[in-house]
């Protein structure tokens, strides 16, 4: 009896490692499969972005395509009496390399006013060390400056056209074209470790 009591034991303990050993799989599986999925969105609102700037600005793809690389941001925000706090995703692309890098945006300040602010920016980088150097420690901008880009102590605010610096050009777009401005102060750009 003690005999058969072992081997039942025994089988049981080697089903339960047969069912976690066939289980693993699937679940490595999902969540490569979500780590995909959103993957693909980011990717699928870049091509979006950049359709939409296109649109507005059609010397931009030009300039786009022959850029060492890009960055694609979609950002959602709300602005509430005197915070505001917006968050979002994107994609900085190596067009030399070939190479996606998926990145997140954060943004925190202060000011008056109400409302939600949603928009997209575009960067693109004039040259390599300034690309690499984007994707490989992010970016920030400091104070509550508009769509305001520092380079070699200049700074360069959006206009219709975009911005533009030594480094790069800025595109700010919302729902109704390239912005005047967007608040880019107070934000940050840094790699998205879920993502990569």
């Amino acid at each position: 009896m003690l005999k058969n009591r072992k081997q039942a034991i025994l089988l049981m303990l080697l089903f339960q490692c047969f069912l976690i050993a066939s289980i693993h799989p699937v679940l490595a599986e999902d969540k490569r499969t979500n780590k995909q999925k959103k993957q693909d969105a980011v990717l699928a609102v870049r091509d979006e972005i950049l359709d939409a700037l296109y649109k507005s600005k059609p010397e931009a793809k030009a300039k786009v395509e022959k850029a060492p690389g890009y960055a694609t941001f979609d950002s959602s925000g709300i602005h509430l009496f005197l915070l505001s706090k917006s968050k979002g995703n994107g994609v900085a692309v190596d067009n030399e390399a070939k190479k996606n890098l998926f990145m997140k945006m954060k943004t925190f300040g202060a000011g008056p006013g109400l409302g939600v602010k949603d928009f997209q920016v575009v960067f693109v980088f004039k040259n390599s060390a300034t690309l690499h150097k984007f994707m490989e420690a992010g970016w920030s901008f400091s104070g509550e400056a508009d769509a305001a880009a520092k380079s070699k102590e200049k700074g360069a605010a959006a206009s219709a056209q975009g911005s533009s610096t030594e480094d790069m050009d800025i595109y700010t777009i919302t729902k109704k074209g390239v912005a005047l401005q967007a608040t880019l102060g107070g934000t940050k750009f840094k790699l998205d470790d879920e993502l990569n």
